[in-house]
């Protein structure tokens, strides 16, 4: 059920033990309010024009593939003011990883060298379709967790457009009964990552931009802070969230002195900024 991941242990999460961790993440979400999330899903098939790059027509991009491909893991990592993450009164901490049954390589779209990537990184996609979760229950649970519409919570991503596009795309399906597609129009898009996520959601990859010498994808600003990533399972959701996690601690620390520094910068999600 876990992995050792150095002193933090991945709670890998199935069909048998769905309802089991959502248990254990109702416990403690009042404790631990900063959630670290990211996402892995089957690539990017539409690509931007690169004369193109404006919010709406990067918008209309990510809605073409999320529309059409499948979610296949979220990771998700809890922690409290401090940056300390959930212990259940043992020695480890602990993070979530959600291995979802809906893709199917054989016959669903996806891009080729993604799903060459995650295959080389461990993804076994024949387990998720046997065992994974179904998104449906994954979602009403979530609905009740704490996690979502939740005033208290602070959510934290690093360029994290698809990561919310997903969750966006199955919350919005199953409970505002939408059909299973993103929204028209990025403003409608916006205005669910509000009304689901709330006002402090953080991009780490928006963040940057005020932080000098920061520059590249997580794993090049990681190792720009000096952080250890020796025991990372990179292109897992659990292990990226923990590392996204990490990236904006130190960030935090270094150049945003004041909580008011940082929330000024609230509510963007990087690329899709209307400000």
């Amino acid at each position: 059920m876990t992995m050792s991941c150095d002193a933090v242990m991945t709670r890998s999460v199935w069909s048998y033990n769905l309802e089991s961790e959502f248990k254990l993440i109702r416990r403690v979400i009042g404790f631990f309010p900063f959630i670290s999330m990211d996402t892995e899903f089957p690539g990017v098939i539409f690509q931007s024009h690169p004369t193109l790059r404006q919010p709406q027509n990067n918008y209309a991009v990510m809605k073409a593939n999320v529309d059409c491909m499948h979610l296949i893991q979220v990771g998700l990592t809890l922690s409290d003011y401090h940056g300390n993450l959930p212990t259940f009164g043992t020695s480890h901490r602990f993070i979530w990883e959600f291995n979802f049954c809906e893709f199917d390589v054989t016959c669903h779209p996806h891009a080729p060298h993604s799903i060459a990537l995650l295959q080389r990184q461990g993804m076994d996609f024949q387990k998720n379709r046997n065992f994974g979760v179904n998104i449906v229950q994954f979602v009403e649970l979530m609905m009740i967790s704490g996690l979502l519409c939740n005033s208290h919570i602070r959510w934290i991503t690093f360029h994290g457009a698809y990561d919310f596009a997903y969750m966006i795309k199955v919350l919005s399906h199953r409970f505002l009964h939408m059909q299973p597609l993103l929204p028209p129009n990025l403003g409608d898009f916006l205005q669910l990552v509000k009304f689901f996520f709330g006002q402090e959601v953080y991009d780490v990859k928006h963040l940057m931009r005020f932080c000098p010498n920061l520059h590249g994808g997580l794993d090049r600003v990681s190792e720009s802070l000096g952080l250890d990533n020796s025991a990372r399972k990179s292109h897992h959701a659990g292990s990226d969230s923990l590392v996204t996690l990490h990236v904006f601690n130190e960030i935090k620390k270094l150049y945003f002195h004041t909580q008011n520094d940082l929330k000024k910068h609230a509510g963007v999600v990087y690329g899709l900024e209307m400000l």
